[in-house]
């Protein structure tokens, strides 16, 4: 089942530090078959606040996405962004091709009793 790498990230100041960082980040992840699915987008905000940018990276699984973060590659460089960049970073599971919220919802109706 497919994981993904989210980012809210907020807006800084450009720099040579995060200039690096965005010229190194992909190859970190490539290893471990993750790749990006938004970079650095604005999103359209329909509910509530969100304050900055969002980047998503897949991944195969979430065992892969866990290493990617903890890969010394990543970890060496990751202080160039949090140093410029203020921000939150999720590890979370994705859904399979054959999930059905339907089905979600029946399972939840049934063990409420």
């Amino acid at each position: 089942m497919p994981a993904f790498a989210l980012a809210s990230l907020r807006p800084a100041q450009l720099n040579e530090e995060i200039l690096e960082y965005i010229e190194k980040v992909q190859s970190t992840f490539a290893p471990f078959g993750g790749r990006f699915r938004v970079h650095g987008a604005e999103p359209e905000v329909l509910e509530g606040k969100w304050p900055g940018t969002v980047v998503i990276v897949e991944f195969p699984d979430v065992e892969r996405a866990r290493a990617w973060y903890a890969s010394p590659a990543y970890q060496e460089i990751l202080p160039l962004r949090t140093r410029n960049i203020e921000g939150e970073t999720i590890i979370i599971d994705g859904v399979g091709p054959d999930y059905d919220a339907a089905r979600t919802a029946a399972r939840m109706r049934a063990a409420r009793g």
